[in-house]
């Protein structure tokens, strides 16, 4: 059998959980046929000292569905830390993780696993076909964001990034084991493998289009970007370095070209001082954005590995075939 786990954090779930858990259920009894080899074997609800009623809901409905386990955080700490939490008390061999508001609706689990198995990848992003939020300016703002870090951070996968993921378990679990306060999850995850890719998939931020508010402050996201950028080896700064040497090179040029022309035309200098000047500027500048880009690059590098970026890391990918096979069966 291949298991699968899905982990949800919670905040304000109160109006949306017996829902989730509704599709869940139908979900998981879908699974429940003849020579189906996948099963969901457990939802892991993380209380992230949520604001509402959400507690009360949840042992309620963990009565009525022993597959479901709850986590109580003794705070809020947050949309990744609570997932992280979530995955390291996760036993499937592939983990989901979906938001509380039916945003990320189970009935796509399939569709996740299966371009995971038939893809042989061991992360896959839901990435929506339309706009989420239903709103210009907040889906231009999320997807310019990404752009942006991606492009500093040379992170190709980043654009993926989405809080809806099936990610092969044991991955799941590693990356949680090495993340820390300040480490972005999804640049956790692609410390372990490069086999990522992205489904589209019709997702809504119905909470946002009902009520005009976000899960997430403009604080929040400043605080996600600078998280991000904290977890990432920052390509900029080794440009910074380059244009820091360059611009020394040229003060070099400059100096050696003054001091010929100083020896051998003296007449041609008409206003004494003021090239030096600027080519000691250019000297000393490019010295400092060069050595500055040097020095902040191997701090990049340096908290990476205090984060727990691994040298390498083990797979197993030989039950894949089986649920791939499963699949083209169950189509045909």
């Amino acid at each position: 059998m291949i298991s699968i786990t899905t982990v949800t954090p919670i905040y304000r779930g109160e109006k949306t959980l017996r829902s989730l858990v509704m599709a869940l259920d139908e979900y998981r009894k879908s699974l429940e046929i003849p020579e189906c080899p996948i099963r969901l074997v457990e939802s892991i609800f993380v209380d992230d000292g949520s604001s509402d009623n959400s507690a009360q809901v949840l042992r309620e409905l963990k009565r009525e569905y022993p597959w479901i386990h709850v986590i109580t955080l003794s705070r809020n700490f947050g949309q990744h830390p609570a997932t992280i939490a979530g995955i390291l008390h996760s036993s499937g061999d592939w983990v989901a993780t979906l938001d509380e508001d039916l945003q990320h609706h189970p009935r796509f689990l399939n569709y996740l696993l299966k371009e995971a198995v038939n893809a042989q990848v061991d992360i896959v992003y839901a990435n929506p076909i339309e706009a989420v939020h239903q709103s210009l300016w907040r889906d231009l703002a999320s997807r310019g964001y990404k752009l942006i870090l991606a492009q500093l951070t040379r992170n190709k996968f980043m654009p993926l990034f989405n809080s809806f993921r099936m990610v092969r378990g044991s991955i799941a679990r590693a990356a949680s084991a090495v993340s820390i306060d300040q480490t972005y999850f999804d640049v956790a995850l692609g410390w372990f493998t490069t086999r990522i890719k992205g489904l589209k998939l019709p997702l809504v931020d119905i909470r946002y289009v009902e009520t005009g508010k976000s899960s997430y402050s403009f604080w929040s996201l400043l605080s996600h970007a600078r998280r991000l950028l904290q977890s990432s080896n920052v390509k900029f700064l080794r440009l910074g370095a380059l244009i820091g040497l360059l611009t020394m090179m040229m003060g070099i040029v400059g100096i050696i070209t003054t001091t010929v022309i100083k020896l051998k035309f003296p007449d041609l200098i008409t206003v004494p001082g003021w090239a030096s000047n600027i080519i000691l500027t250019l000297f000393i500048g490019g010295l400092n954005a060069f050595l500055i880009g040097l020095v902040l690059e191997n701090i990049s590098v340096i908290l990476q590995q205090s984060y727990g970026k691994p040298k390498f890391f083990e797979i197993d990918r030989s039950t894949d075939l089986i649920v791939s096979d499963w699949f083209k069966r169950f189509q045909e």
